[in-house]
């Protein structure tokens, strides 16, 4: 039996020529990863090589983002220039994503500063503790990283923390750090660290806000939790 490639299928139906005459918004994940792709190989559509990626990836676009170079050559119909594309591809919706919440946005609530910290840190294979110093109306004046550590832990100097703060004017802080693991439960140092924080910022009429833990796709709140 002939192959069925994407040429022979009816025009509207190639990811390319679909775009064109629908517009980007009507293809699926797959159908732009084909177009990234270019072609298939003898035995698979660009179409069914970009769907056979993403169901070793649960068809998520972080997961498939977090995929290194080894990774994603290990598939056959990918090599050195496809992979690339691909990383290159997704790190740009990254920066986008990034950019569009760096204009001082305003913390409404939680959810609010996980949309702001979680293209940050959200998809990193190791701890990072971030701070989002706010004014009185709760608008971020500046995003500082404070520490980096590894796979399980990061050290956090509390004092430099606040002397940001200080010299920010920030009336209220939000303190936030990733687990790489996925796992969202609070550690028993995630929990005296947020005290320590909370208790040094009553001293200085700095307000902690909340401590988020942040995962590739959720988070975990202390505010929301009762847990301030």
């Amino acid at each position: 039996m002939k192959k069925l490639t994407i040429k022979s299928w009816a025009l509207e139906d190639r990811p390319r020529e679909k775009l064109l005459l629908k517009g980007k918004t009507v293809l699926s994940d797959a159908e732009l990863i084909a177009i990234l792709i270019g072609s298939g190989t003898k035995k698979e559509s660009a179409v069914a090589l970009s769907k056979r990626i993403l169901s070793s990836v649960n068809n998520n676009i972080n997961e498939l983002a977090a995929l290194t170079y080894e990774q994603l050559i290990k598939f056959n119909g990918i090599g050195e220039a496809r992979a690339v594309s691909i990383i290159t591809a997704l790190e740009l919706g990254k920066r986008r994503r990034f950019e569009q919440v760096s204009q001082k946005p305003i913390v409404q609530s939680s959810a609010t500063a996980f949309e702001i910290l979680q293209p940050i840190i959200g998809e990193l294979a190791h701890e990072e503790f971030w701070v989002l110093y706010l004014n009185n109306a709760n608008k971020v004046l500046a995003k500082k990283q404070l520490s980096k550590g590894g796979i399980t832990a990061t050290m956090v100097d509390v004092r430099l923390l606040f002397k940001e703060a200080v010299a920010l004017a920030a009336v209220g802080i939000l303190v936030s750090h990733n687990h790489p693991s996925g796992k969202l439960k609070p550690s028993k140092f995630d929990e005296l660290l947020t005290k320590k924080i909370k208790n040094a910022g009553e001293t200085l009429d700095i307000k902690l806000l909340d401590h988020l833990i942040i995962t590739q796709k959720d988070y975990f709140s202390f505010a929301d939790n009762s847990m301030l």
